[in-house]
């Protein structure tokens, strides 16, 4: 394992290439081992683990460790959950479990850098196709070196949107098959691709218009909504506010489309 150089005067551009560095190691460690996978453990109902996760995130903290020692972590399988005042690193080791479970892409690896509770950068790295998005602070949205940013389309009828379905809050599931069905008739179609962080560089990307979910973590989304803003997109909770990091749902665009993304989603899921 080559080593690294502690950030000086946080850099943001050269942090991020060196999370990007991180990130790339953990997909190929996920990659290699897509069909070694010995032990599966339930965290809830069709809320699943592997050791695959486990020992992706134990390898990406020592990893940003390194980088600012003396950083926090917010990390989905909670192998470390020290969180600082300064910097507070939000991990998903493995996005998209089910799918890596069955032998389905996308997988992602998810990084996010929060600095006095602003995110600064974010790394999402999807396994199948080699794909690393990545942004740091007003430095643009990137994937793979090129500079990304998110779609112009204007008209409703004309978005493809992206989704994802409840596994375990099903309270708020009949609003939310109206949505579904609100969409499908009003839109060029849904995809639910079981990767949040995936659906949202894809976002940022242009490959989707539009992305909205409830019953997600920080880290399903910190990385990858701050890359579709960085992108040109917005972002916000079902309401429209800004409570989407913690607050358990999410809305993305394009900025043409998105005050009617929030006001048709607001108005079904909350009448």
């Amino acid at each position: 394992m080559r080593q690294r150089k502690k950030s000086k005067a946080m850099n943001y551009k050269e942090l991020t290439k060196q999370v990007v560095d991180i990130a790339r190691e953990a997909g190929q460690y996920i990659r290699n081992n897509r069909k070694s996978i010995h032990k599966i453990e339930s965290k809830g109902v069709h809320n699943y683990v592997t050791e695959i996760d486990k020992n992706s995130e134990k390898f990406i903290i020592s990893e940003l460790q390194k980088l600012i020692p003396d950083s926090g972590f917010i990390a989905e399988e909670q192998t470390e959950t020290r969180q600082s005042e300064n910097f507070n690193w939000i991990v998903d080791p493995l996005d998209g479990t089910t799918n890596f479970i069955h032998g389905l892409m996308p997988v992602a690896v998810s990084i996010a850098l929060q600095e006095k509770g602003q995110t600064v950068l974010g790394v999402v790295y999807e396994i199948g196709a080699d794909e690393a998005f990545y942004a740091y602070q007003d430095g643009g949205a990137f994937l793979n070196g090129e500079k990304i940013s998110v779609t112009k389309t204007s008209d409703i009828d004309e978005t493809l949107l992206a989704t994802g379905f409840p596994f375990y809050d099903y309270s708020r599931l009949d609003r939310y098959m109206d949505l579904l069905k609100h969409f499908m008739q009003t839109s060029h179609g849904l995809r639910r691709l079981g990767s949040a962080a995936t659906d949202l560089v894809y976002v940022a990307c242009g490959r989707f218009d539009g992305f909205f979910e409830y019953s997600l973590s920080p880290w399903d989304v910190a990385a990858g909504a701050f890359i579709v803003e960085q992108a040109g997109g917005k972002v916000a909770d079902f309401r429209g506010g800004n409570n989407w990091l913690f607050g358990k749902e999410i809305i993305a665009s394009n900025p043409y489309v998105f005050a009617k993304l929030v006001e048709t989603i607001k108005k079904i899921m909350y009448g």
